[in-house]
């Protein structure tokens, strides 16, 4: 059988996180994306993203397509792949399971939907999930993120506070929402993502919040670099992708300790707290001080390209990859 180390694969995934898709299919392997016409959770394809070597696929086309591994994120895809290819994922194609998120409920007895078998290894994002997660009796590994670089893009020029948040209304504590109108008391914020515009008057911040939209990636790191400071509310999530973006912008960050937060961000690069009012005066801090903010900008760029690169995340693939295309695991 084929190993990923030395040939390319074929690869079946589903578009589910748009960055990290972007990261996993600049890879060297061939990548196919199910597209349904009406588009949705279980047909998006490339959603007309610049992605050469993946190619949109019909269910039609699965049925007899030549797959070397499944990359699957939501335990609907086993049955979904099963039913689309007539092939069950673990059994008759090999496969793995991404976790992109923390667990929710009872958390330190949450189990992992596949803990209670062993053909589908687990591959976590951050090392966080892979300790919160009873993973059970599944194989399970980490590969952590790694990101195409946007390039050193930061001025700071513009005295605000930017911040990336998805469905910022709907999630509320998640996110951390609430915090916001702590920090919008340093500086004004900027805020980009999917539903942000459902925070315009939600606090009645005025010019205080400015909703940006849900943005391509150059037009959001174009904006999001000529803030300040970048701030990253989330309580309870895992490690968003845009905060290592706004490192390899070079902006300073200021982030709640929470998840795997404090891991991605060293105390050189910015500051990371559970303390509101701390995290709140640091925003200020970075604000009256420009020199301050480009240098911890610098020391963030460098650590986020030394730990959250695109090629050392493509050759952990690789590996993985490897592993599950030749009988083994994680």
């Amino acid at each position: 059988m084929r190993r990923a180390e030395d040939d390319s694969l074929r690869i079946l995934l589903w578009h589910v996180h748009g960055s990290w898709t972007s990261s996993f299919v600049s890879g060297r392997h061939e990548y196919l994306l199910p597209l349904l016409p009406e588009g949705g959770p279980w047909g998006r394809g490339r959603c007309d993203r610049a992605w050469p070597s993946a190619r949109e696929v019909s269910p039609a086309e699965l049925r007899n397509a030549d797959i070397d591994v499944v990359v699957l994120q939501r335990p609907d895809e086993i049955e979904l792949t099963e039913r689309w290819t007539g092939r069950r994922p673990g059994r008759d194609v090999p496969a793995v399971f991404v976790e992109h998120n923390t667990p929710t409920g009872d958390v330190p007895r949450t189990r992992h939907p596949l803990a209670d078998q062993d053909e589908i290894p687990l591959v976590h994002v951050t090392h966080f999930n892979n300790l919160i997660w009873d993973s059970g009796r599944a194989p399970a590994t980490v590969i952590e993120h790694g990101v195409v670089d946007p390039g050193e893009l930061y001025t700071g020029e513009e005295a605000s506070i930017g911040l990336v948040m998805n469905e910022p209304v709907r999630r509320g504590r998640a996110v951390g929402t609430d915090l916001l109108p702590a920090f919008a008391e340093v500086a004004p914020l900027d805020v980009w993502g999917i539903g942000v515009e459902k925070l315009d008057g939600h606090f009645g911040l005025g010019e205080r919040l400015r909703t940006r939209g849900d943005l391509g990636q150059d037009a959001l790191h174009a904006g999001l670099a000529r803030c300040r400071l970048y701030l990253h509310t989330p309580r309870w999530t895992s490690l968003g992708l845009s905060l290592i973006e706004a490192m390899h912008l070079g902006m300073p960050v200021v982030a709640v300790a929470s998840t795997e937060a404090s891991r991605a961000v060293p105390p050189e690069a910015g500051f990371v707290s559970a303390d509101v009012n701390e995290l709140v005066r640091a925003a200020a801090e970075l604000m009256a001080d420009p020199e301050l903010a480009h240098r911890m900008g610098k020391q963030a760029r460098e650590h986020a390209l030394a730990s959250y690169g695109l090629d050392a995340f493509l050759r952990n693939w690789d590996v993985q990859l490897g592993r599950v295309t030749s009988g083994g695991s994680a």
